[in-house]
């Protein structure tokens, strides 16, 4: 599904879908965009961040506080990095700046979609449940707990999740962590892995402000710790009235 109120640019995004074998729709407003995923999920949605009736921005919020994991790749002319971490904060899965290259754009929908097992696609090898300590993630359902309590993901946390539980206790680089999530990431800057590393450990973590899972390797990366944290859960941890600023 294609979200994009300039009608030029949605008519050259959907032939080059087209083009490689994709059905494509499109909507013209954020409000249409809502309404279309609730009804017929898509396999991925391209969403304009600067649309009538309600921004892209707004419509990823709205669709994550609806449990709606769907990957998303977002298109915008806004070029700055803070720009940037709101959309991957909100739960982005790609991002891109116009003008862009339509070549580039499908690269980023192939990686999308490989990494992400559509409704179409073949079912997948079992993959084995990982557990480190209490923190168990279960590739197969793309279900994540911690002390048996569920954790909501969004898509690229889960990969960064898997990936380090696969190993725990290696010291992963922000570049590797980068190829775990995008398969190449010549285009997007460090700060993407931090901001998924601080959204998992508001979620996994005893205190986010001391992380004793996700551990920072000063000048190196980040690791999964194979010991279990001491303190209360993450869910007895979290303040009720929401989320606090908490940096990697």
């Amino acid at each position: 599904m294609i979200a994009e109120d300039d009608e030029k640019q949605a008519e050259l995004v959907r032939r080059y879908l087209e083009r490689e074998g994709h059905t494509a729709t499109v909507v013209w407003d954020g409000r249409a965009a809502i309404e279309a995923v609730r009804q017929r999920p898509p396999q991925l949605l391209i969403l304009d961040v600067m649309m009538p009736k309600c921004d892209g921005l707004d419509v990823l919020r709205i669709l994550r506080a609806e449990g709606l994991e769907l990957p998303v790749l977002m298109l915008t002319a806004r070029s700055t990095e803070d720009d940037l971490l709101l959309g991957l904060d909100l739960g982005a899965d790609d991002y891109m700046t116009k003008p862009y290259s339509p070549r580039e754009l499908m690269a980023r929908v192939r990686t999308l979609l490989r990494r992400t097992r559509g409704a179409s696609a073949p079912e997948p090898a079992a993959e084995p449940v990982l557990a480190v300590g209490s923190l168990v993630i279960d590739p197969q359902r793309h279900e994540v707990t911690v002390d048996g309590a569920p954790v909501e993901c969004t898509p690229g946390e889960f990969r960064i999740l898997v990936a380090m539980a696969a190993e725990p206790g290696r010291v992963f680089s922000r570049q590797q962590l980068l190829e775990e999530l995008h398969g190449f990431a010549r285009y997007i800057g460090d700060r993407t892995v931090d901001v998924h590393i601080m959204n998992l450990r508001k979620k996994i973590e005893p205190v986010p402000r001391r992380p004793q899972r996700l551990v920072t390797v000063f000048g190196v990366g980040y690791k999964l710790s194979a010991a279990e944290p001491t303190g209360p859960t993450p869910q007895a941890a979290h303040h009720p009235r929401g989320p606090r600023d908490v940096r990697p």
